[in-house]
């Protein structure tokens, strides 16, 4: 069983999805409909940057979901199929997609205000995120609850067993970096991003995306998604939108989501769209994982004779 899993922001980069636009007509399609739904013309922020414009949130987000779901109409092309889909973080909106739960003209528009919304949430250099590794997480909640001094840091994605995120106020973060040396951490770092996502400090922008999502028809997805929040699964349209934006403010429990794909009968894990990030951590999650990406037409060759080997 194949189970397609969609990358989040961070995985952009100038040129993605060139080659599926150019081979692939149902891509081509999709490109273009983003482009319409938009009414800017995205595709060549896309494909030829320059890298500054291209990481702007309000950019990076419909751009990576579009080249994603482009991604994984090009597979349909060639009879490459998903019966489970996930995406990490913004990545679950092409989940979404693919399913048949929103249409990728909605969806653009609606990531591209949840950019605007998250970016607008926290002053530029109030917040920070870092990467804390080789602490369980049990001890990063811990270390984030003494580390907090009234202000805000919390756990805000576990990517895997050796890497979790944490979120909040930049001081906040920055003690918690530091306690997570002194109790035995193997290495944590601050990530370069413009705002701490997945956090408390995002609730203003969840509810500024609930007045906007309000509007958004919703199908009953055509083929279960595992959700962020709680590695639950997603079968009806009443579902999409509460976890929706409980995700905003609420970490992505993206090793939970792992094993329920698996859980739930998935043998190929295939990473949809810019990147390989999460094929290195599906390797990590799921022992003797058979974990893919397809980012260009290349690799979907590659993908295609794995599968059906």
């Amino acid at each position: 069983m194949i189970a397609f899993v969609f990358p989040g922001q961070g995985s952009q980069t100038v040129g993605m999805g060139k080659g599926f636009y150019d081979a692939s007509p149902a891509a081509r399609k999709l490109f273009d409909a983003a482009n319409a739904a938009l009414g800017f013309d995205l595709t060549r922020v896309m494909f030829e940057g320059p890298e500054s414009e291209l990481a702007l949130t309000a950019n990076t987000q419909p751009a990576v979901l579009t080249a994603s779901v482009a991604a994984a109409a090009a597979c349909a092309e060639r009879g490459l199929r998903p019966a489970l889909v996930a995406g990490h973080s913004l990545g679950e909106y092409a989940a979404l997609v693919v399913a048949g739960a929103l249409r990728l003209d909605d969806a653009v528009r609606i990531v591209r205000k949840r950019g605007e919304f998250m970016q607008q949430a926290v002053p530029v250099g109030t917040g920070a995120m870092a990467a804390v590794m080789g602490l369980a997480i049990d001890a990063v909640e811990a270390l984030c609850r003494d580390a907090a001094g009234g202000e805000v840091v919390e756990v805000a994605n576990v990517n895997s067993a050796a890497q979790i995120v944490i979120a909040g106020h930049k001081p906040a973060v920055e003690r918690a970096v530091a306690l997570a040396g002194e109790r035995g951490g193997k290495k944590s770092v601050l990530l370069p991003v413009s705002a701490p996502f997945h956090c408390a400090l995002m609730q203003p922008a969840a509810e500024r995306l609930a007045a906007e999502l309000a509007h958004v028809p919703i199908a009953d997805p055509t083929i279960p998604v595992v959700r962020n929040v709680d590695a639950g699964v997603t079968r009806a349209a009443r579902d999409v939108v509460p976890f929706l934006l409980m995700q905003v403010a609420s970490p992505v429990r993206w090793t939970e989501c792992v094993q329920r794909l698996s859980a739930e009968g998935a043998t190929a894990f295939v990473e949809v769209g810019p990147g390989r990030v999460l094929t290195a951590l599906t390797r990590r999650i799921v022992e003797g994982a058979k974990a893919l990406s397809v980012e260009d037409p290349a690799s979907l060759d590659k993908t295609l004779t794995a599968v059906t080997a």
